[in-house]
């Protein structure tokens, strides 16, 4: 296996449902944040091997191969392939750990992962089909295996088993908002966005001819624990409210990597390398317990411990997957989402994973960490992993 590194790695501003972000075509956003890769490294874009995408609502917009039309779409060479996958919502993490193998396994020397979520215009269950004849995703068979539950159903039922109350989850929501919020004031995350020039909506509906620009994420909401316990829950009985569930957001972000011998051919810089990945399945029923295996699988594999991990990104799906995460690997929880996460910053599917590996990054050089440890839960009972090492 070739050593990998990553030498630059972006995202857009995350959009809020219907604001900033909101009239933008899917390959227009994601194509802006694949060529900022390049304008941000200096490297020459004709030598990326392939492009690995990652979207879950591949509809509309987002379908046809969302990530090779973005690509096209950005003036990028058109000689580079480029593949669009989905793991559900760890669809562009999976999305990077497969172009990290494909580097790794020296079936190219240069890669990018990717992702774009537009939420606002392609909403969950898009895909889901209308049309008769072309059948629904779970039939009579798959119940003879397991219960088809949603994932609010899945986010309740962990809270359940793992005792997660709602003043638990509460506080946990507001914690989120306030980390976001003293990371935006400290300009933490200046050095990942990659401001979008996005189109408004004229008053008949149509995208406007003239842009605005956004550089900001647009989720941030000042709350008190006072106020969260007012919201109602997602489902009766429940624990979660929309103040403790991650946002329906519109967003994109890209991570490009190389070999080694590569960045130091092009004379650019490593940023970090690519330790271990990994893609395990869980409880489908649950649903969203993931990131625990995931976690355990990768620490298990490297021979590392929890102590050395100076940094966790972990998808806040719902605070009750963050919260039973806890619970089984009793992390310390200055170390997790400590600039927010999905509850406060929103969680544009198919590019969380990409945003949170961006994320990760910037925040270790930022604090001299060494390394990260990231993880999502995904749809259908699945948790993405990755840890990076700084260099």
């Amino acid at each position: 296996m070739r050593d990998v590194v990553i030498v630059e790695a972006v995202r857009s501003p995350l959009g809020k449902r219907n604001g900033g972000l909101s009239a933008m075509h899917s390959i227009d956003l994601l194509g802006a944040v694949q060529r900022s890769l390049f304008e941000r490294s200096g490297v020459d874009p004709a030598l990326v091997g392939q492009v690995v995408g990652g979207c879950v609502n591949q509809v509309g917009m987002q379908t046809m191969n969302v990530a090779r039309n973005a690509w096209l779409t950005a003036g990028l060479p058109l000689e580079v392939a480029a593949t669009t996958v989905d793991s559900q919502c760890g669809s562009s993490q999976q999305a990077t750990n497969l172009a990290y193998a494909l580097v790794a396994s020296g079936v190219v020397d240069m890669a990018v992962g990717c992702g774009v979520e537009m939420m606002s215009r392609v909403p969950m269950g898009s895909t889901a089909p209308k049309e008769p004849n072309v059948g629904k995703p779970i039939n009579k068979q798959y119940w003879q295996s397991y219960e088809f539950t949603s994932q609010f159903e899945g986010g309740e039922r962990i809270a359940k088993k793992w005792g997660i109350t709602r003043r638990d989850a509460d506080e946990f929501g507001k914690l989120s908002q306030d980390r976001a919020a003293a990371a935006w004031a400290d300009g933490r995350f200046a050095s990942q966005i990659a401001p979008i020039d996005a189109p408004g909506w004229t008053a008949d509906g149509k995208p406007t001819e003239t842009t605005n620009r956004i550089e900001r994420d647009e989720g941030l909401r000042a709350t008190t624990l006072e106020a969260l316990g007012n919201l109602k829950t997602n489902l009766p009985d429940g624990v979660h409210t929309a103040g403790t569930s991650s946002q329906i957001t519109d967003g994109a972000a890209a991570v490009l990597l190389m070999t080694r011998e590569r960045a130091a051919e092009l004379g650019v810089r490593p940023r970090a390398a690519i330790v271990d990945t990994c893609l395990v399945g869980s409880d489908p029923v649950l649903m969203l317990t993931g990131p625990i295996p995931a976690t355990r699988k990768l620490l298990s594999d490297t021979k590392m411990q929890l102590g050395d991990i100076d940094l966790f990104e972990i998808n806040e799906a719902f605070a009750s997957v963050v919260l039973a995460w806890q619970r089984e690997l009793d992390p310390d929880m200055s170390k997790v989402n400590p600039n927010g996460g999905a509850i406060a910053l929103g969680h544009p599917l198919g590019a969380t994973g990409a945003v949170l590996l961006t994320k990760a990054l910037h925040e270790l050089e930022r604090t001299d960490g060494e390394h990260a440890l990231i993880t999502m839960c995904c749809g259908g009972g699945l948790g993405t992993g990755t840890i990076l090492r700084r260099v």
